[in-house]
C-alpha cells in the first residue's frame, strides 16, 4: 500500500520521470551523503551556505593530548543536538522502498544513524557511527551514552550553550579546553575514540567490501545527498558505472559524478525520495 506523502514532500518533473523510468523494474542500491540528513537539522558538510570547515585529522587527535580535549569537548556538546535528531521524511522513503523489495542496500557516509532509525534493514556506515565508542589499545567498546554520562560528571562547567553549531559529525567548536578531564579506557586507561572515521583514516575493508557487494549485486545505483568528494563514495559510483546500470543522482548542486549519471536530479532528498515512492511502489 503506498504512504500518501504530504504536498510539501512530492515532486514533478522531467528529470523525475525520467529516473523513475530508469530504475523501473529494478532493484537498487543507494549511496547517501550529508544531504539525507538535512531536514532532520544536520548540516551538510559541502552545500550551499556551509561554513568553511578544518575538520581535526586522526594524526592529530592521536599525537596531542590537547587535540583529544578539543575534540571530546566538542563532540560531547554537539552529542546532545546530534543524538536527539529524527529520521526525516527521505529516511521514511527508502524504508518504503526497500520494504517493497526495490532497494537492496543503503550505504551511507553518515554517522548518525538515521537510516536505521528510520526502519532501514541492511544498512552499511562506511564512515562509522557516533553512538559507539572504542579503546584504540585494548578494543574495549562503549555506548556513547555512557561516555557522555561520565564527561558530565567529570565536567559539571560544561554547559552546552542554547545554540551550538552543530557539524555533520556531531562536533562543535570549543575554545577553552584546559580544564577538561578527558575520557580514558576504564579496562587500560587507553585513548577512547568514537567508532567514525576521521580524516586521515582510511574506510575500513570489512565495510567497503560489504558496500563494493551491495553495488555489484545491485541493478542500477542512486546516489542522495552526496556531492561525491570523498573517495569512498567515488569508487562506488564507478563500479556502478563500470557495469553499465543506470546511476541517478540526486543532489542539491553539482557532484563529480554528475557526468556519469543517467538522471541528475537537483533538488532536496526528502521530496525527491518521497516521490519516486509514489512513481515506483504499487
Amino acid at each position: 500500500m503506498v504512504q500518501t506523502h504530504p504536498a510539501e514532500f512530492r515532486l514533478a518533473s522531467p528529470e523525475l520521470d525520467a529516473a523513475a523510468a530508469a530504475l523501473e523494474g529494478r532493484r537498487f542500491a543507494v549511496l547517501t551523503g550529508a544531504g539525507m540528513s538535512t531536514d532532520s537539522g544536520i548540516p551538510d558538510y559541502r552545500g550551499e551556505g556551509a561554513p568553511v570547515r578544518s575538520p581535526m585529522t586522526y594524526q592529530q587527535f592521536i599525537g596531542d593530548l590537547r587535540y583529544r580535549k578539543r575534540y571530546w569537548a566538542g563532540s560531547h556538546l554537539g552529542w546532545k543536538t546530534f543524538d536527539s535528531a529524527e529520521p526525516n521524511e527521505g529516511h521514511r522513503a527508502l524504508v518504503e522502498l526497500e520494504s517493497a523489495g526495490l532497494v537492496s542496500g543503503v550505504i551511507t557516509q553518515n554517522v548518525d544513524g538515521l537510516h536505521l532509525r528510520a526502519g532501514s534493514q541492511r544498512v552499511v556506515d562506511l564512515h562509522g557511527a557516533m553512538n559507539k565508542v572504542s579503546c584504540l589499545t585494548c578494543g574495549q567498546g562503549y555506548a556513547r551514552t555512557g561516555i557522555a554520562e561520565r564527561i558530565s560528571a567529570d565536567n559539571p562547567w560544561l554547559d552546552a550553550p542554547g545554540a551550538v553549531e552543530l557539524s555533520p559529525d556531531g562536533d562543535v567548536t570549543v575554545t577553552n579546553v584546559d580544564d577538561f578531564v578527558i575520557p580514558n579506557c576504564s579496562v587500560c586507561e587507553g585513548i577512547l575514540k568514537p567508532d567514525v572515521v576521521f580524516f586521515g583514516e582510511y574506510v575500513p575493508s570489512h565495510k567497503f567490501d560489504e558496500a563494493s557487494a551491495i553495488v555489484q549485486s545491485a541493478e542500477a545505483l542512486v546516489v542522495a545527498g552526496s556531492s561525491l568528494i570523498v573517495n569512498s563514495g567515488v569508487r562506488l559510483l564507478e563500479r556502478a558505472s563500470r557495469r553499465r546500470v543506470p546511476i541517478v543522482i540526486i543532489n542539491r548542486g553539482s557532484t563529480k559524478g554528475d557526468s556519469r549519471a543517467t538522471v541528475k536530479i537537483d533538488a532536496g532528498t526528502s521530496e525527491t525520495l518521497s516521490s519516486l515512492v509514489e512513481r515506483l511502489v504499487a
